[in-house]
């Protein structure tokens, strides 16, 4: 998947400026595709000149001008070509891994440290994505908004993401209280 098919479905709903496009993206699309703000700045810029979005000047009295996004027929129809498409292989890739690999070998002390970061991170991703998820379907319980909802692929993208962060927690958490009774049983030996 490229980023613009990540900027395309983020503007299927609805018209964003680059800073709302952005906001967007830290709530919703981050859960499966990271870009910084000046990668998604360049990403608009592109899709337009390919014709896939559209964008409008919006004059603004006590701030400056401001350029809406939106997507395009065009930009639709690349997104049910992309849709159509064969999908690749989740794969992990994550240096933390890799610390955790050589913590015996080169000091579990500052992987435990990160690890335990990250999984306040991933707590604090937790509640986020919860009010998102609550947010999405307003009254409905989730059982009545997945079978009648109006548009569930958002939601379902961030059950996706809150079941990815619950147990990489809980495996950051495992791991930290596993390397940190090896280095306590090595101490005591």
């Amino acid at each position: 998947m490229a980023l613009r098919h990540a900027v395309l479905a983020a503007l299927l709903d609805d018209e964003y400026s680059g800073y709302q496009l952005a906001k967007a993206f830290d709530i919703g699309v981050a859960n499966f595709w990271h870009a910084l703000p000046q990668q998604l700045y360049a990403e608009l810029a592109r899709l337009e000149t390919d014709g896939l979005v559209t964008g409008r000047e919006v004059v603004q009295e006590s701030r400056p001008n401001k350029r809406l996004f939106r997507v395009t027929d065009a930009g639709r129809a690349e997104l049910e070509r992309f849709a159509g498409t064969e999908s690749k292989p989740s794969f992990i890739r994550d240096d933390l891994l890799v610390k955790v690999q050589t913590a015996d070998r080169v000091g579990a002390g500052p992987v435990i440290e990160q690890l335990e970061r990250r999984a306040a991170a991933a707590d604090a991703k937790l509640e986020l994505l919860g009010t998102l998820l609550q947010t999405l379907r307003g009254d409905l319980d989730e059982a009545e908004f997945l079978l009648r909802g109006e548009r569930i692929g958002g939601y379902l993208t961030c059950l996706r993401g809150l079941a990815f962060e619950r147990e990489h927690r809980d495996w950051c958490l495992r791991t930290a209280a596993v390397l940190r009774e090896r280095q306590h049983t090595r101490e005591h030996r």
